[in-house]
């Protein structure tokens, strides 16, 4: 257990008429950022939205900043950006900087979001409508920032960006966690911005989640490695996360890497990243 973490989900389920989410258990410690990956469908949103109170789940405990998600203090110091928008797309930036600036009051920083406006290039006069899905998802962040909030939850908040505004957007989360006081979730399948500023990495697969863990152990800790059938079967069962069978032999996700090297000093065992992982865990290749 994390002591005062920022949010937690605990023994939360939901069920649908084809998915069940849960039981889920995660913590997002203060001032960290964790990244949330997982295959399509996995229950990524499902948990991003219960936790922001936007779904209620079936069972189990939310915790939002020490208070339930329902609690309106509580909401008021959490960003959140989903995939969907939810302005108007006839509404212009200051538009909708009017608009939240009414519901947040005087925690709304006006002045902040039109410096934000301009650091991600967005005409504040401009109807939503005639934005691409890259300028609608930098508008979100710059409304999801714009009350100063602690929390940040991001559902794929740098999608459909080019590498240049995703870098800008990185420098920005870390920005936001400096003090150690904020945090963020953030959802992704653009693994290689996770590598870059996640402290830890949450792993979901079919709405269970396999493991939380630290990204820079994890990425120590795991590797790919290309070796013969008979070497493969003299390394002990608990070491190999799946296996399958390539053109030049077997290629396996194992852990603990040191000690692979050690059991097989001249097999190929290469460090493993965010992706290899999860492809793996998520059963793509196992055989």
């Amino acid at each position: 257990m994390i002591a005062n973490p920022a949010a937690a989900l605990c023994g939360v389920t939901k069920h649908f008429h084809d998915f069940t989410l849960g039981p889920l258990d995660l913590e997002i410690p203060t001032g960290s950022i964790v990244g949330l990956v997982g295959e399509n469908g996995a229950g990524k949103t499902t948990a991003l939205k219960i936790l922001t109170g936007v779904n209620r789940p079936d069972s189990g405990r939310v915790t939002l900043l020490g208070a339930a998600p329902a609690d309106p203090a509580a909401r008021a110091e959490v960003g959140a950006v989903f995939e969907e928008a939810y302005f108007y797309e006839s509404m212009t930036p200051a538009q909708v900087g009017r608009c939240l600036g009414g519901i947040f009051g005087s925690r709304w920083d006006s002045a902040y979001y039109g410096e934000l406006l301009g650091r991600f290039g967005l005409d504040s006069g401009k109807p939503m409508k005639e934005f691409s899905r890259g300028m609608r998802m930098k508008l979100s962040l710059a409304s999801a920032l714009g009350h100063r909030p602690r929390l940040l939850v991001l559902d794929e908040a740098t999608s459909g960006l080019d590498p240049v505004v995703r870098g800008e957007m990185l420098d920005l989360f870390l920005d936001f966690i400096q003090d150690e006081q904020h945090s963020i979730l953030l959802s992704s399948h653009i693994t290689s911005d996770l590598e870059q500023v996640a402290d830890s990495i949450a792993l979901l697969h079919q709405g269970r989640l396999i493991f939380h863990k630290n990204k820079d152990e994890l990425m120590q800790e795991y590797g790919i490695l290309r070796c013969s059938e008979d070497q493969l079967r003299s390394l002990p069962k608990d070491w190999v996360v799946a296996s399958h069978r390539g053109g030049c032999g077997w290629e396996s996700l194992i852990h603990p890497r040191a000690r692979v090297l050690h059991a097989l000093p001249g097999a190929v065992c290469d460090p493993a990243n965010i992706d290899d992982i999860m492809r793996f865990y998520c059963g793509r290749e196992h055989q």
